[in-house]
């Protein structure tokens, strides 16, 4: 059966809108979490999606197996990988431009900064007709010196000039990306992050178990910080903190949940700070409701951040928060109505934060917040956002076609 052509668009006329999400690699975090979604959410009836991903390196988490879960089976290209090497991406450029040149998307949707760069221009060079990126952080603060940085900069702005719009998760990343002049004002918007925080709100049912298992009594204190064990979380700092934590109450104890490059290096830090014994490092969970349901408090200590997924599930856990202020952290925090904020790279604040939440933990605003995060930030709403957007910008495409 064949349909009739709308030639303001090229596409046939009842055909759902072909969408290639691009992303460049499905290690555990809030980008995979949230293509992934959207893919899944995005897929049947009016939208068509594909997602194409990169390869996960050693040690940083694979979230295929979550991806599989929601009926997603990824395109994988190898050759789209996260270190820069010219020959590669070269075949990935040309791996990308032949996989749309097959699929024909309506729209291009790219994620986090390789695919974001090697997508697009392979979208503009293969005639796709919208080009949307996100930006779920960016990496002009924390990275890299100053002269990588300019060159990540200029790359940036050049990528941003093949997009239609460019979207953050939060308006301080968009005031960011608008301070280095990385795109005009106007064509940068604000998407919040949706994550699937439903398993969250019964988390207390878990109680006690994670405690059981790490062999922590019921009357000690818990701390925690949830993410990959990478330079820019600055796990060093949580556990300079966590030593001053401990020498003001003795029954304070520390679980840093995730896994990554620095793991080893930060387990020897614990012994060299004399914490090594109050100190579990757990590496990657998927039973994150139990982990939340046993924390007395949820750390991030970070240099620099997007939208952070683990302050987003605390908070709708109903677990008090202590952050850096950094990125788009006091947005979620509400500029600490929801959790206290601390200047960064600053152990001491940082402890002390964390022993005044221990002794004096928030009381009303706790449940505000799990019910703020809850609206805000739940993946239905963020699968109806795209789909306005997605639709704005086609029909808008049509109406420039039949303007010419």
């Amino acid at each position: 059966m064949s349909h009739a052509t709308d030639t303001s668009t090229g596409r046939a006329k009842g055909r759902p809108i072909r969408v290639m999400r691009v992303i460049t690699r499905m290690n555990i975090g809030g980008p995979g979490m949230h293509v992934v979604l959207l893919t899944a959410g995005l897929n049947g009836g009016e939208f068509e999606s594909v997602l194409v991903t990169g390869t996960v390196t050693d040690n940083e988490g694979d979230m295929t197996e979550f991806a599989q879960g929601m009926g997603i089976r990824p395109l994988v290209l190898a050759s789209l990988r996260r270190q820069v090497h010219a020959p590669t991406d070269l075949r990935g450029l040309v791996g990308l431009r032949r996989l749309m040149k097959e699929a024909k998307p309506d729209i291009v949707h790219t994620h986090t900064a390789k695919a974001g760069f090697l997508g697009r221009l392979a979208a503009r060079l293969s005639g796709v007709p919208v080009i949307v990126h996100t930006f779920h952080g960016h990496v002009f603060r924390g990275y890299f010196g100053p002269t990588e940085t300019r060159v990540y900069v200029a790359m940036e702005r050049l990528a941003a000039r093949l997009s239609d719009v460019i979207l953050t998760p939060s308006e301080r990343v968009r005031k960011d990306l608008i301070d280095f002049r990385i795109a005009p004002p106007e064509k940068i918007r604000v998407i919040p992050l949706g994550l699937p925080l439903d398993g969250l709100a019964e988390s207390t049912a878990c109680r006690g178990m994670l405690r059981r298992e790490l062999r922590f009594s019921p009357n000690q204190r818990l701390v925690g910080i949830v993410g990959r064990l990478v330079p820019i979380k600055r796990h060093e700092l949580f556990l300079e903190a966590a030593r001053r934590v401990a020498d003001s109450l003795p029954d304070a104890r520390f679980v840093i949940v995730g896994d990554g490059e620095r793991r080893s290096r930060l387990e020897a830090l614990a012994r060299t700070l004399g914490i090594a014994d109050r100190v579990c490092f757990t590496g990657w969970r998927r039973d994150l409701a139990l982990i939340y349901a046993d924390l007395d408090a949820l750390v991030m200590s970070s240099s620099n951040e997007g939208t952070p997924v683990s302050i987003i599930e605390a908070l709708a856990a109903g677990v008090p928060v202590v952050s850096t202020s950094v990125g788009g952290v006091p947005d979620v925090l509400r500029d600490g109505l929801f959790g206290r904020l601390v200047p960064a790279e600053a152990p001491q604040a940082l402890a002390a934060a964390i022993i005044d939440t221990l002794e004096n933990k928030p009381g009303p605003d706790r449940m505000l917040a799990r019910e703020w995060v809850r609206s805000r930030y739940n993946s239905d709403r963020l699968i109806g956002d795209m789909r306005v957007l997605y639709e704005e910008l086609y029909e808008g495409l049509g109406r420039r076609s039949k303007g010419r």
